[in-house]
């Protein structure tokens, strides 16, 4: 497993506001989009280019532009649509795909509840948004139903990482790229990551 954790002054700062239990909805909403604009650059850094001609006011050139075939976002629902405007302004063009988890409360095993993808996702670069890689189980299944799907160029996007999470990741998918904000300590005996900053689901979307 390829894994990419953002070391940069501006992603430090607003990982250290969503952190604070005092930080506002609204404010922590701003600061998911804004720090996921730092990791959609990050997650798309190996995207594949091509050469083309362009024209300036000056004279004939030579740049480089995305393949016509779009990537495909998708968050997992619900956290995961918080990451989903970042991505969407820099790749406007993208598709994006649903997928809903829930855990069985007895087996805590990761159920899907929802799926709806775009076509094509065997050639197609995948991005799979989810703010919080706990125990790995959900990210797993993510990853899981989209390879079921026929994505094969899956990267896996969070906020924030436990390395029980990675190392389940690791395990389930060693062929996956894995981009985060941060790697914390560990999970506590509830699944939460230390010192994490909380359900990111619930500060999203104020159902705390």
């Amino acid at each position: 497993m390829e894994l990419h954790v953002i070391d940069h002054p501006l992603a430090h700062h607003k990982l250290a506001l969503l952190r604070d239990r005092k930080t506002p909805g609204s404010l922590f909403r701003d600061l998911v989009d804004e720090l996921g604009t730092i990791l959609a650059v990050e997650a798309t850094r190996a995207l594949a280019t091509e050469t083309i001609v362009v024209e300036t006011p000056l004279e004939r050139t030579q740049g480089r532009r995305l393949r016509s075939l779009d990537p495909v976002l998708v968050p997992v629902l619900r956290a995961g649509l918080g990451l989903l405007p970042p991505f969407q302004r820099l790749l406007p063009t993208a598709k994006v795909g649903h997928l809903g988890l829930y855990r069985d409360h007895h087996s805590l095993v990761p159920v899907p509840y929802y799926r709806n993808f775009p076509p094509l996702l065997e050639e197609r670069p995948v991005l799979v948004l989810d703010p919080m890689l706990a125990t790995g189980g959900s990210a797993s299944e993510a990853v899981r139903q989209l390879k079921s799907a026929g994505a094969r160029m899956l990267t896996l996007v969070s906020v924030l990482a436990a390395p029980e999470g990675l190392d389940r990741l690791g395990s389930d998918h060693p062929d996956l790229a894995v981009v985060v904000g941060a790697v914390d300590r560990q999970l506590n005996d509830k699944g939460y990551i230390l010192p994490g900053l909380g359900d990111a689901g619930d500060r999203l979307f104020g159902t705390t």
